[in-house]
């Protein structure tokens, strides 16, 4: 994690500390300006390495920046290719040379025109990108700012040379770092979910090649990417790829798609969906993902929950940390969901249930009050995930695992599709849910959230292997941090579908032996006045000792 890395988060810091100096102070316009700075280094370095691997291999590639492009503006006029601009002049590694006024024109009117139209004209990335506007005013702002990008990429590349860190996750570091500045959490109650969080979820899920896999709140596409370097990470497995270590939390992963095929790569490129209802989070979350290897992501700008998005059972996977608070407009909530609440945080699980094709799996992070809370809504949403669904697994998150964002403390909630929502259920169909108390996940639960060198993986790796083991005969020991509960005490008319893990625990009190109130008497008396004789004790007329005393001759 990033916070481990002073340099790098001091030439962040720096970074935002110029932005806001050269009259940027919107944190979102900032992040989004940065980011569009990023991309433009990130796209001529992938493309640069592209192109040398093309030639190590003998394999044809198409650069990005060859030959000649043409401006939209220009296209309709007569004789257009007199407008035409030599795309070499539009990487970074060229405009960054230029002098400042220049640089500043040529970005502006030049680069970010054709960063725009960069997948063309008809493409999604084009479609969110056509409100999307270059705000930075200053020249001396620009060249400052691409001077510390550069600073932050090689600083970025020696980490990952020395840590064994994949770039691109070093990437998503500073991404996370960029984003937890926008506000501690974002107006709807969105806020990033750590990246080992992310990995964890993915691999109790463990999404495969061909899925169709969604987040219908996806904010800038970290559950979408998590499910991506699961598959890459598998079949480069799959393809005996060398070398594959365990990062800091324990996780194997690849974001390196050398070992996928052009079919494999196209499939998985059509796999991934999400949506999110801020326009900007849309264009950060397909940046993201390109700069990723996901040349045309499928992020949309829908607010999932409303009556314009009519999408049913169409996704084998979802995976997903939605907005908690706040309530919609109830005159917009789409009329299939059916839980009669405004309440966001129940209505985007009863939605994801709905999202999901019979045998489809959701993995989804949940404040905890949904596990307990005592609402009509709430009991019928865990009445439904108990019954027209297989409730596989509650994990409870400690509450620091938020943090610096917020100290909600949550739950993950696996469940797979069975009945739906007008089937007559025959038989319901969860048998046991088995329940993880996480008590650490590697990092501090402070708002510094620093590594725990003691134990690096938390409880992360032992939830992965315990929950794939688990077994309802050997699982039964309600002491321990993990134990399975039969479907029938869940739903009895005692626990009502209380899917708390307090609920079901049992708490191993220890008898503590104390000694005789007496003898504790006189070993105060001893440490007041030592080794004495009655005789001399009886002459004692006043202070503590003589209320010791006294005590004492009240006991008998």
């Amino acid at each position: 994690m990033l916070q481990n890395n002073p340099e790098l988060k001091s030439k962040i810091d720096q970074l935002w500390n110029k932005f806001w100096s050269g009259g940027i102070s919107n944190p979102l316009t900032a992040i989004e300006q940065i980011t569009y700075l990023l991309f433009m280094k990130r796209l001529d370095e992938l493309d640069q390495k592209r192109q040398a691997d093309a030639e190590w291999t003998g394999e044809h590639y198409a650069s990005k920046f060859e030959g000649s492009w043409i401006p939209p503006e220009y296209r309709s006029r007569q004789e257009p290719e007199k407008f035409a601009i030599d795309k070499r002049t539009l990487r970074w590694s060229e405009f960054k040379r230029m002098q400042a006024e220049e640089m500043l024109q040529h970005v502006q009117g030049k680069v970010f025109p054709f960063l725009k139209d960069l997948n063309g004209a008809e493409s999604n990335f084009t479609h969110h990108m056509k409100n999307a506007v270059f705000i930075i005013p200053k020249p001396a702002l620009l060249v400052e700012a691409v001077k510390t990008i550069d600073e932050i990429f090689e600083v970025m590349e020696r980490d990952s040379r020395e840590n064994g860190q994949a770039f691109q996750d070093i990437q998503g570091d500073v991404y996370e770092m960029l984003l937890s500045e926008i506000a501690t959490a974002g107006k709807n109650g969105q806020f990033r979910t750590p990246r080992h969080i992310i990995k964890l979820m993915a691999d109790l899920v463990q999404p495969q090649l061909g899925h169709k896999i969604a987040d219908p709140a996806c904010g800038s596409g970290g559950f979408l990417l998590g499910a991506y370097q699961y598959i890459v990470t598998q079949l480069a497995i799959k393809a005996d790829t060398k070398d594959l270590a365990p990062d800091e939390d324990g996780f194997v992963r690849t974001s390196v798609a050398a070992a996928l095929t052009e079919k494999a790569q196209a499939i998985l490129a059509s796999s991934l969906w999400g949506y999110d209802i801020d326009a900007t989070m849309v264009r950060l979350g397909l940046m993201n993902l390109m700069m990723h290897g996901i040349d045309e992501p499928h992020i949309d700008y829908k607010d999932t929950l409303s009556k314009s998005y009519t999408e049913e059972s169409e996704y084998d996977i979802v995976m997903a940390n939605p907005p908690f608070t706040g309530s919609i407009d109830k005159g917009d909530i789409n009329e299939n969901l059916q839980l009669g609440t405004t309440k966001t945080e129940l209505l985007f699980v009863e939605n994801i249930y709905r999202l999901l094709k019979k045998g489809g799996t959701a993995c989804v992070i949940v404040p905890q009050g949904v596990l307990f809370g005592s609402g009509g809504a709430f009991k019928i949403l865990r009445q439904l995930l108990v019954e027209r669904c297989d409730l596989k697994a509650v994990v409870t998150l400690p509450s620091g695992v938020f943090k610096p964002y917020a100290g909600v403390s949550t739950a993950i909630l696996l469940f797979t599709k069975v009945w739906g929502p007008k089937d007559k259920i025959t038989q319901p169909a969860t048998e046991h849910v088995w329940f993880y108390e996480m008590a650490a996940d590697g990092y501090g639960l402070d708002d510094k959230r620093q590594k725990d060198q003691k134990s690096p993986f938390g409880d992360l790796q032992d939830i992965i292997s315990k929950y794939h083991a688990r077994n309802a005969a050997t699982d039964t020991d309600r002491t321990a941090k993990y134990f399975m509960v039969p479907r029938a005490e869940i739903s009895d008319e005692k626990n009502k579908y209380d899917l708390s893990l307090s609920r079901y625990k049992s708490d191993d009190f220890e008898a503590v032996r104390y000694d005789a109130p007496a003898v504790i008497l006189d070993r105060l008396i001893q440490a007041e006045v030592g080794e004495v004789d009655e005789a001399e004790l009886a002459q004692v007329q006043i202070g503590i000792v003589r209320e010791l005393l006294e005590l004492k001759g009240m006991l008998g």
